[in-house]
């Protein structure tokens, strides 16, 4: 398979893919804290940062917070960055058009991001002409978290984890000639893999059954009211909103598809990080400890009081905090306290960047053609994930044992009983009976 174009990769996505993106993907809206800068805290001359500000951008999502965090609670300033401007981005389009400019183009240096697109920018798969910007993963940012949520039309069937049943009711639909919608929010972006993971197990093929179009975060529960989609997959606090409205459902918790897996990361072009090596140290401890202050039970309100902002998600907390404590009304009738699903921050090596992790993300672009076959998956994971850089951060915290002893995770296990072992990712692509290679 040839490399993609940019316009090429966009319509794999699907037509309506496209126009989204034209719409939603580039313009930006800052977002910073009007509150005067904390001092500075006595920082070695040896770790003294080599420049003080830093652009970081971020999607109206929940799992955003450490970088909100890390801004309003001083984080960064104690690490001598006394000047990082945490930029709200309108959608993943925005935030990569902004990433190839950087901040000397004005746009960002870096942003929480969805976890394979530092890859897709690398390779240039989804740059203009093609380009590749080189870029470091450095931190995972959160494990779990995100959901798909069903239009209220198709409540009845009371679908969960297992899709099944949704095949012959999306082919009914089809038949008298209505156009099936399932929203992710990027093309060979996490919920376009997890959406398309699900589908495919009730044995859907994602482009012929349905059409996959894309949607920014902030957008998905306008267009499910206006009924412009069967299904979204998101990050919350949108799908908690679906359900507090009243338009529709959670039929899963991306959890139980995957128990504990990768989500969002935070990554920055790698010239930036080249440059100021003692500057990333210094943004990268303080989204660490931003991390360790998110994931604890005590803080979950505040967390969500401040995330919940006009200048952040600008969302009413009640959207955000249940789910973020572990309660989840899936609107159905189903209602889970404790849910072992909940999106975390720190536990569970929540920020550590495996590279398996990332592993299975390029194999499952492989999968679906985003990127060609014969990509060398271990060499481009070497090259972007930073794994080193955050363990350099975690002991300069203090945070040593929380340092996996492998880079890999193992293998990994999905609800429909399929494995992945990093060990063999081909044996993985072949045990999977819908895909495009």
């Amino acid at each position: 398979m040839n490399r993609l174009s940019r316009r090429q990769f966009i319509i794999t996505a699907g037509a309506t893919a496209a126009g989204t993106l034209l719409v939603h993907g580039c313009s930006s809206v800052s977002s910073e804290t009007p509150s005067s800068p904390r001092p500075a805290a006595n920082i070695n001359p040896a770790d003294a940062p080599e420049v003080t500000t830093a652009k970081l951008g971020f999607i109206a999502l929940t799992d955003a917070a450490p970088l909100i965090v890390a801004k309003e609670k001083g984080y960064f300033e104690k690490y001598g960055m006394t000047d990082v401007k945490v930029v709200k981005q309108t959608s993943w389009a925005a935030t990569r058009d902004n990433l190839e400019l950087g901040s000397e183009g004005n746009g960002i240096d870096g942003a929480h991001i969805l976890s394979p697109m530092p890859y897709l920018i690398s390779t240039g798969q989804i740059t203009k002409g093609n380009k590749k910007i080189p870029m470091y993963l450095l931190a995972r940012l959160n494990l779990d978290g995100q959901c798909i949520s069903v239009a209220n039309s198709f409540k009845e069937l009371k679908v969960d984890v297992k899709s099944n049943a949704l095949k012959e009711a999306f082919a009914k639909e089809k038949s008298t000639g209505k156009t099936i919608k399932c929203a992710v929010t990027f093309p060979g972006g996490t919920h376009d893999m997890w959406m398309r993971y699900w589908l495919a197990a009730g044995g859907m093929e994602p482009k012929q059954d349905v059409d996959t179009i894309v949607i920014p975060p902030p957008q998905m529960v306008t267009n499910m009211k206006e009924g412009q989609m069967a299904a979204f997959c998101v990050g919350e606090p949108w799908n908690a909103q679906l359900v507090n409205q009243k338009l529709g459902y959670t039929a899963f918790t991306t959890g139980e598809l995957w128990q504990n897996h990768p989500e969002k990361a935070f990554a920055m072009r790698g010239d930036w990080v080249d440059k100021n090596p003692k500057a990333t140290q210094a943004i990268l401890k303080a989204i660490l400890e931003a991390q360790i202050w998110c994931d604890k039970l005590e803080n979950k309100q505040e967390m969500c009081e401040i995330i919940g902002k006009s200048e952040w998600l600008k969302v009413p907390v009640k959207d955000i905090v249940e789910r973020a404590k572990g309660r989840f009304d899936y609107g159905d009738g189903r209602v889970v306290e404790n849910s072992p699903h909940l999106m975390k921050f720190w536990s569970e090596s929540a920020s550590y960047p495996f590279k398996s992790h990332d592993l299975w993300f390029l194999t499952e672009n492989i999968r679906w053609g985003y990127l060609p076959g014969d990509t060398d998956t271990k060499k481009l994971v070497d090259a972007v994930n930073r794994e080193d850089l955050w363990k350099q951060a975690a002991k300069a915290i203090g945070q040593e044992a929380a340092i996996p002893k492998s880079t890999s995770r193992g293998v990994e296990t999905f609800f429909d009983g399929i494995k992945f072992d990093p060990e063999n990712p081909q044996a993985y692509l072949k045990s999977l009976t819908i895909k495009k290679v």
